[in-house]
């Protein structure tokens, strides 16, 4: 078994702040983690770790070659790592023109999936990505979406496929072999405390309480505002607001008019209903 826990979530789904919580409590600190130091989960897509792993650089690669040696950079990492690696990934769970899968079996060791109501991800993306809610359900529900493809320049992360949200969250729940705990956002708010012991059991790490408060404590939504506030935050998009901008369950009803909870419930009904975003008759739970 592999080393690798991937912190797999499409984008805004709380995937970051379990980054900050997991990087408060694995580092035994008497202050907050910096949030733009989060060196206890680095980001899976970094262009410049993926380039130091390979000793080549991927500005030279075409997009079929990065996708080839995705796979094996991850190998590496996990057969180099010593503990437990955590890495935040937004891909989708696919696989290489080569068949392969991309985030390899072979160095994983786990699946900590974040899921959110889609209905408040098209509010909290569309913020962070400086787009219309119109454009983000319309992406929500295209196959083909992909972050950072960008074919006139130089991202500082490699392409991610997400595929539609349903698709992203089937891609990862449904693949066979894989451990996988689920954490919805909504009950990671809910129970912090309880939510991150279940994930530390989930890893196998040493569970101390007195820790976990103090990293729930040190993680608080507010706390990291301020820090956002005074320095910003290096993975916020140029264009955006805020990155944590609310963090509130719900707040697509102050955002999204009927047609558009309407597409997102066409769109994704299945998915919801399995997740608890929506009942068995069909109602809202969220």
């Amino acid at each position: 078994m592999g080393k690798i826990y991937w912190l797999a979530s499409y984008p805004k789904s709380g995937n970051t702040w379990m980054r900050i919580l997991l990087a408060n409590y694995l580092r035994k600190a008497d202050h907050p983690a910096e949030i733009n130091s989060l060196d206890q989960v680095p980001i899976a897509s970094a262009r410049a770790m993926f380039d130091s792993a390979l000793g080549i650089e991927t500005s030279d690669l075409t997009q079929d070659e990065i996708d080839r040696y995705r796979p094996l950079v991850y190998e590496h990492l996990s057969h180099q790592a010593k503990e437990p690696l955590f890495l935040k990934v937004h891909d989708a769970f696919t696989y290489t023109p080569y068949g392969y899968p991309l985030l390899s079996k072979t160095a994983t060791a786990g699946v900590l999936y974040l899921v959110r109501n889609p209905l408040d991800v098209a509010v909290s993306f569309a913020h962070h990505t400086a787009q219309s809610v119109e454009v983000m359900v319309a992406r929500m529900g295209n196959a083909n979406f992909c972050l950072a493809k960008n074919p006139e320049g130089l991202h500082e992360q490699l392409q991610q496929r997400l595929l539609t949200w349903s698709g992203h969250v089937r891609s990862w729940l449904d693949e066979p072999d894989l451990r996988v705990n689920v954490v919805r956002y909504e009950d990671l708010q809910a129970d912090t405390v309880g939510q991150l012991a279940e994930v530390v059991r989930f890893c196998g790490l040493e569970e101390d309480p007195d820790r976990m408060a103090q990293a729930v404590e040190f993680s608080r939504f507010d706390r990291v505002q301020q820090q956002e506030n005074e320095r910003g935050f290096r993975e916020k998009a140029p264009l955006a607001g805020a990155f944590f901008r609310r963090g509130r369950v719900g707040s697509w009803r102050d955002a999204l008019s009927p047609a558009l909870v309407d597409q997102l419930i066409a769109d994704h009904r299945p998915v919801m209903t399995r997740l608890g975003y929506l009942t068995a008759s069909g109602d809202l739970a969220y």
